[in-house]
Formats: structure tokens, C-alpha cells, sequence
């Protein structure tokens, strides 16, 4: 009974609360509480700023994508592309990233909406050198003697361009080399050309309207539609050659019809 009635230390005071003790709280702690608080709302206020910054971009680099699904071919447009942010190591090499810069270029083949455009995706001379395999490979746009053939044709396809008659001198470019390097580099009409007339004997036969095989193994690259404007004209054909094979067969399709053998 007598313990009971000594009064309790300071430090070890206790104080009975509905039926439940308590310790009293140390020297201090409202002041505790308050830096607590204010800390939180701070931390708050800051938060909200950060969401409301106009000016914060999410990381990434800006990389141009197809809006939409492209066809072979088409010309792109504002509505085709868009920017999207892409994490530093999933941005393919040669991605593009401004609108401007493919404004009015064709791609090379059908792209699917989402996916990145890269320099090889549209039509010019990093698409030839990538599809010929060859530093000096470029595009050559060939009219087709026969709309029909064009439609056979898509983007990887390998073809032999092939000269329907070729004038005197137009043909004397025409080789076996392939865009792939391979070929004798002969010319196609070398055996006819030899051929002499003899006396009395049968006319020898005219090399001017023997079929020339321009260039074996070109790949084609795309596809462009006729103009509108063009009634009945074939569709214009692009196929990646070698530098000097891609100027001969440029100058032979200007005078000459060309048409296409599979391979």
C-alpha cells in the first residue's frame, strides 16, 4: 500500500485514460509534429507543380513513326507521320525525326502504323546502296512497256531489265552484270553483232531488233503509280543498279521500251 501512494518519478510518470495507460509524450514533440506536417505539405505543393509544368518532357528521343498504315509507293504527307518518344536504346539506326524531312518522299514498301521510319524506308540512295549491296548503287525509274507487268512487281523483287529492240548504239551498254556485282560484263548482242554477212549466202539477222538484256539481278524498290493526268501510261518502275550499269540503262529506256523478266 505504500508503494501506491509514493508518488511516481518523472520519467516513469503514467496516467490512466478510460481504463487505458499512456506514456506522456517526450519534451518536444509538438514541435516534431509540425515539422512533419509542414514537410508533407511541402512535398505535396511540389508535386503538383511538377504535373503541372508545361514544359517537362518524358525522356527519350523524338523519333518519326507511320500514323497510319502506308501503302508501297505513297507519297507521305502531314496526316501520315507522327513523333513519338522512344527510349534511347530502342531507336533503330538511321531513324528519322523531323516531319519535313520525308514531306513528299516515297517509302519503300508498305509500313505498318507505329513502326519507325528510317533512312532505308524511303525511296533515294540509301535505300539503293542498302538493296544492291554496292557504295555506288542507285535508283533508276524505268516506264514499263507493259502496264501489266507492274502489277507482278513489289518492293525486293529481283528482275531482269530487258531492252524490246535496241536502236544501233543504244544497245551497246546492255551487260550481264548483275546489282550484285556477279555477270561476265559482255555485251548481250556481241555474238550477233560479229556476225558478217556472207556472199550469196542468207542475210545475216539484225542485231537492232534482237532483245537486249539491259541489266540481270535489279531489285526493284517500289512501285509509283501512273499520273492521274496519264491515261493508259504504265506505272513507273524503281530498281537499284550499280553506279555505271544504273547511267546505261537510264539512257537505253529514254529511246527504247524495257520490260521485266522475273527471276
Amino acid at each position: 500500500m505504500r508503494e501506491r501512494d509514493e508518488p511516481p518519478s518523472e520519467g516513469r510518470r503514467r496516467r490512466v485514460h478510460r481504463g487505458r495507460r499512456w506514456r506522456v509524450p517526450p519534451p518536444g514533440w509538438r514541435r516534431t509534429v509540425a515539422l512533419r506536417r509542414a514537410a508533407a505539405g511541402l512535398l505535396a505543393v511540389l508535386a503538383l507543380g511538377l504535373l503541372a509544368a508545361p514544359g517537362v518532357a518524358p525522356a527519350g528521343t523524338p523519333v518519326l513513326v507511320a500514323a497510319r498504315d502506308l501503302a508501297p509507293g505513297v507519297a507521305l504527307g502531314p496526316a501520315d507521320v507522327a513523333v513519338r518518344t522512344v527510349p534511347l536504346e530502342l531507336v533503330p539506326v538511321g531513324a528519322l525525326a523531323e516531319p519535313g524531312v520525308v514531306a513528299g518522299r516515297q517509302v519503300v514498301g508498305g509500313v505498318r502504323a507505329g513502326e519507325a521510319l528510317t533512312d532505308v524506308r524511303l525511296l533515294g540512295p540509301v535505300a539503293a546502296v542498302a538493296a544492291a549491296g554496292m557504295p555506288d548503287a542507285a535508283g533508276v525509274p524505268v516506264r514499263l512497256a507493259d502496264a501489266g507487268v507492274a502489277a507482278l512487281l513489289t518492293p525486293g523483287t529481283r528482275v531482269d531489265l530487258v531492252a524490246a529492240g535496241a536502236a544501233d548504239g543504244a544497245a551497246d551498254g546492255a551487260v550481264s552484270g548483275s546489282a550484285g556485282g556477279g555477270g561476265t560484263g559482255e555485251s548481250a548482242l556481241d555474238g550477233d553483232r560479229s556476225a558478217a554477212r556472207v556472199p550469196g549466202g542468207p542475210e545475216p539477222r539484225d542485231a537492232a531488233a534482237e532483245p537486249a538484256v539491259l541489266a540481270p539481278g535489279a531489285v526493284v524498290l517500289a512501285v509509283l503509280p501512273a499520273p492521274e493526268r496519264t491515261a493508259g501510261a504504265a506505272p513507273v518502275v524503281v530498281v537499284a543498279l550499280p553506279g555505271e550499269l544504273a547511267a546505261r540503262v537510264a539512257t537505253v529506256s529514254l529511246r527504247e521500251e524495257v520490260t521485266v523478266t522475273l527471276r
